[in-house]
């Protein structure tokens, strides 16, 4: 009897058993940068469960920060669970707006001073693309994932996402220079065991990206002005 429930005791701990799923990014046709001096960082991957299955639990939401200053949103991709909140807390000497108006999920924190933060949460899985109303050139990505096993590369490419029990996966891809039916077929099904599974390489080509012009909050064209600074602000 004691053997018995040893048994089953250890099978039941196998099928709780973790791996780590790892891989690198390489990106190609990348215009006028060189492929070697190429920064892979920003590669958002996550697991899904396979369309004939049910989708995988939710992990708790966080509280994460994307930084504004030096006129920049930092960092410029940022990869979040469903339900999470996200400070925009402003650490420039000027005034800022943060918002979007793109489909993953509108919003706009107003106008607001130096050394204050505003906050939103993100409710639904999707892509949010944000901009500043004042400063036409600032920009970041928000990704909004249904799944708790996500990771983003490093400059070098790497990328792992640990804790993943065994099972079958479908892996996905967000870049942000990528066209949509790039990161479609690079869409895969892989089987997580023990240990660690190593994808390997997967390339993403820049082929057929064109940067998408923005509009400021009120649907406008932005002033044809440059920053004191230097920094431009032409219309997009």
């Amino acid at each position: 009897m004691i053997w018995r429930l040893l048994i089953c005791f250890s099978l039941a701990l196998q099928s709780c058993v973790a791996a780590t799923l790892r891989g690198e990014i390489t990106l190609t046709n990348v215009g006028h940068r060189h492929a070697k001096n190429t920064d892979a960082s920003g590669v958002v991957v996550w697991l899904e469960a396979p369309t004939d299955e049910a989708p995988l639990p939710r992990t708790a939401p966080i509280r994460a920060r994307i930084v504004q200053k030096n006129k920049m949103f930092t960092p410029h991709v940022l990869a979040v669970p469903v339900g999470s909140v996200i400070d925009f807390p402003n650490d420039d000497p000027i005034f800022h707006n943060a918002f979007s108006n793109y489909n993953g999920q509108i919003f706009d924190i107003g106008l607001y001073p130096p050394g204050s933060s505003r906050s939103v949460t993100f409710r639904r899985a999707g892509v949010v693309r944000v901009f500043c109303n004042i400063h036409s050139f600032m920009s970041a990505v928000i990704v909004v994932l249904p799944s708790p096993f996500y990771a983003e590369s490093n400059e070098d490419g790497s990328f792992e996402i640990s804790n993943v029990p065994k099972g079958t996966y479908r892996v996905e891809f967000y870049y942000e220079k990528a066209t949509e039916q790039t990161l479609n077929n690079l869409t895969r099904l892989v089987k997580v065991t023990d240990g660690t599974e190593d994808i390997g390489s997967i390339a993403i080509s820049e082929s057929g990206y064109l940067p998408i012009p923005h509009l400021n909050k009120f649907g406008k064209r932005y002033p044809e002005t440059t920053d004191p600074e230097g920094y431009p602000g032409a219309r997009p």
